[in-house]
């Protein structure tokens, strides 16, 4: 998921460099909800005693 949201960035970095600012704006509201996701996703695996999956 961090890898996700991680090329969602750039990809939003580089709409917003080119003025793009529509893409650049949905780009790093993905990347926002993907970083959660996986937030949640390793809190949730840390709980249940998994740990990361990395």
């Amino acid at each position: 998921m961090f890898s996700w949201a991680l090329i969602f960035l750039i990809v939003a970095i580089i709409a917003g460099v080119l003025g793009l600012g529509g893409i650049a704006g949905t780009a790093t509201n993905i990347a926002w909800i993907l970083f959660i996701v996986g937030l949640v996703l390793v809190v949730v695996s840390l709980i249940s005693g998994r740990g990361p999956r990395l």
